[in-house]
């Protein structure tokens, strides 16, 4: 039995990204004994949203994050009592 944490693997696609104002982290990633990646994005305030479901590759991880910007835009990761979501 081997007792060392499998290495975690980051996509070259992870990163800090600026939308609309917005900063989000995204990450990409998978471990050395699961070909499955992990979509996971942090916003400002350190919140994590982490996608139920592993993908083949980073690339269609990668595209989920923009079609989730492109279909519900940036505000789908920022926390709802976040004052700037309130519309004046």
């Amino acid at each position: 039995m081997n007792d060392q944490d499998p290495e975690i693997i980051y996509s070259k696609r992870t990163g800090s990204y600026l939308v609309d104002n917005e900063r989000v982290e995204v990450l990409i990633y998978k471990s050395d004994t699961d070909p499955q990646w992990i979509l996971e994005v942090v916003n400002r305030n350190g919140t994590s949203i982490v996608w139920d479901d592993a993908f083949i590759n980073d690339d269609m991880a990668w595209r989920v994050f923009q079609d989730t910007v492109e279909n519900e835009g940036i505000r789908a990761f920022l926390d709802e009592d976040d004052p700037r979501m309130t519309v004046h």
